[in-house]
């Protein structure tokens, strides 16, 4: 009967040694994703678009019918979350490659000239081109840069999806 106890005693300790000594599988830590600076509450951006409704849209299209277009001008752009992604990997490697710092985006308003077929000619589009600065080597005990952000020579982006609607 002591046999069997120091044989229980042995099970029970062995199982709480395993349990507490065995690792545990880590839960991965969500990363925190801060808001960035600059993002409006939706019914600003409401705003803002009524306010370009209200304020240009007239003028804009009836430049462009002036201009010869067929239709209501742009006014606003889309593209994919995929295109987006794969053009800002893209844009950063072309960057690095041309010994640039690629700091941003800036997006650009462009029309289409006459040769551009029918149903874009005279019209607004949107282009994105990123921003940055050349990579220069000065040794420097302070990491401030006085350098504009400018183009950097990597192709825009254009193409996308155009739309006539409000927002949202």
């Amino acid at each position: 009967m002591k046999k069997l106890s120091y044989v229980f005693l042995g099970v029970v300790i062995g199982g709480l040694l395993t349990f507490f000594l065995t690792p545990k599988p880590v839960k991965e830590a969500v990363p925190v994703v801060i808001k960035p600076k600059g993002v409006i509450p939706v019914d600003q951006a409401i705003i803002l678009n009524n306010n370009w409704t209200k304020y240009r849209k007239k003028a804009v299209d009836s430049a462009a019918k002036a201009q010869g277009a067929t239709k209501e001008d742009t006014r606003s752009v889309e593209w994919s979350l995929d295109d987006i992604k794969d053009y800002l990997a893209w844009a950063q490697q072309e960057a690095d490659t041309l010994g640039y710092s690629f700091t941003g985006i800036r997006v650009y308003l462009g029309v289409y000239g006459k040769n551009a077929g029918q149903s874009k000619q005279d019209l607004t589009t949107m282009f994105i081109a990123p921003i940055g600065h050349k990579n220069t080597n000065q040794a420097s005990s302070v990491n401030i840069s006085l350098q504009r952000e400018e183009p950097i020579p990597v192709d825009p982006l254009n193409v996308g999806g155009g739309g006539q609607g409000d927002y949202p």
